[in-house]
């Protein structure tokens, strides 16, 4: 039996942050290229600063655009004033996946220690689009994106995927 094909997915990255420029985005480089590298197409980019509104806003964009299936975000999800995607995305959540930064922050203190646990790392279905806050630094966004998204984002991974559940979640089968 022949094994399936990956049915790539359309994602958008988010970088949040009010140092990080086109030539400086180094997590979002990261995310993008590993995406990428794993089948899926990369539909829009976008840097903003740590502004609610203004995230809240592309987040918004983006959940209407057909094209995007995936939002991928780095930065932002720590616990001082300026880190605000958490509560950027929280008005727009159909459903969280709790799971996700359960198991972000188990493989992260597998790396660093209690450290992790300045961590918001989250995911959640926002009308029919999945979302993931990443943290902004590069190994974040390395564990996050090879040992979780990545898999996650597989129609062929077993005993099963969000990749095949976007029908379902959209009420589209």
């Amino acid at each position: 039996m022949e094994e399936p094909t990956l049915h790539a997915l359309g994602i958008a990255i988010l970088t949040a942050s009010d140092t990080r420029s086109p030539l400086t985005d180094t997590s979002g480089d990261l995310a993008a290229s590993l995406l990428r590298e794993a089948g899926h197409q990369i539909i829009e980019r976008s840097i903003l600063p740590d502004d609610l509104l203004a995230l809240r806003a592309q987040m918004e964009h983006w959940i209407a655009d057909p094209r995007i299936d995936v939002v991928v975000s780095t930065g932002g999800t720590g616990l001082t004033g300026r880190d605000v995607c958490p509560e950027a995305m929280a008005p727009l959540v159909s459903k969280p996946i709790p799971g996700f930064g359960e198991l972000f922050r188990y493989l992260s203190y597998q790396e660093i220690g209690t450290s992790s646990l300045q961590s918001r790392a989250q995911a959640a279905v926002c009308s029919g689009t999945l979302f993931f806050l990443l943290p902004g630094s590069t190994g974040a966004v390395r564990t996050a994106i090879v040992q979780l998204i990545i898999p996650q984002l597989d129609n062929r991974h077993r005993p099963c995927n969000l990749n095949q559940l976007l029908p379902r979640i959209r009420g589209e089968s």
